[in-house]
C-alpha cells in the first residue's frame, strides 16, 4: 500500500516535469489533436449528455473542448467538488462563462445557485482527467480519489474517456483495490482501448 502511494508520488512528479518541459506552442499544438480526435470520435458524437471537467494545471486544457461541445448540442455537466466528504457533484452548465465560481481545489466549477443538478444515470461519456495513464486503462489522478469514487456510480453504459498527452502514458500504473479504470484514453498521437 505504502509503496504503491510512493510510486504514484514518483510519477505525479516525473510526469509535472515533463510536461513542464514542452513550450507553450508543443502544448497548444497537442492539445488541438487531442481534441480533433475527441470530436471525431463517435462515442462523443451520440451522447447527448457529456460531463466534462475544467483541467488543473498538469491536465489537457478543456475550456476549447466545453465551447465546442456547446456547439455540437451537447448537454454540458461539469463536477464541484467537496472537500469534506471527496465527493462530486454533477451539475448542468448553459453558460460556461457566466455559471462557474472559484472552486475549493483552485479550479473554477458550476454555481450551485445558478445550476441543475444531473443525476449519474443521465451521463451519456464522461471525461476524466488524469497526470498518467497506462494503455490497460489504469489511471494517476490528483491523488484525492474523487473519479475513484465517482466511476462505480455512472452507469455501466457510460463511455469512462480519458484525454491526455502521449508524453503521459506510462508502462504501468500501480493500482490499489479501489483505484478505477478508464474504457477509453485520447492522446495527441492516438485511441487507445482499454485490452
Amino acid at each position: 500500500m505504502e509503496e504503491i502511494r510512493a510510486a504514484k508520488i514518483q510519477i505525479r512528479d516525473e510526469i509535472a516535469n515533463t510536461i513542464s518541459a514542452l513550450s507553450a506552442s508543443e502544448i497548444d499544438e497537442k492539445t488541438r489533436a487531442i481534441e480533433s480526435r475527441l470530436f471525431e470520435f463517435a462515442n462523443f458524437l451520440e451522447s447527448k449528455v457529456a460531463l466534462l471537467y475544467v483541467n488543473s494545471k498538469l491536465e489537457v486544457k478543456t475550456d476549447s473542448i466545453i465551447q465546442t461541445a456547446y456547439k455540437y448540442n451537447k448537454i454540458v455537466v461539469l463536477p464541484a467538488f467537496d472537500p469534506v466528504s471527496f465527493k462530486m457533484t454533477l451539475m448542468k452548465v448553459d453558460a460556461f462563462d457566466q455559471e462557474l465560481i472559484p472552486g475549493p481545489r483552485g479550479v473554477p466549477e458550476p454555481d450551485a445557485a445558478r445550476c441543475k443538478i444531473v443525476p449519474m444515470d443521465r451521463i451519456d461519456i464522461t471525461i476524466i482527467p488524469g497526470l498518467a495513464f497506462d494503455e490497460k486503462g489504469g489511471r494517476v489522478g490528483s491523488g484525492t480519489g474523487y473519479y475513484d469514487r465517482l466511476i462505480p456510480r455512472l452507469a455501466i453504459t457510460t463511455r469512462k474517456v480519458a484525454l491526455t498527452f502521449e508524453e503521459q502514458i506510462i508502462p504501468q500504473v500501480p493500482m490499489e483495490s479501489h483505484d478505477k479504470y478508464v474504457d477509453i484514453i485520447i492522446t495527441d498521437r492516438r485511441i487507445i482501448y482499454k485490452i
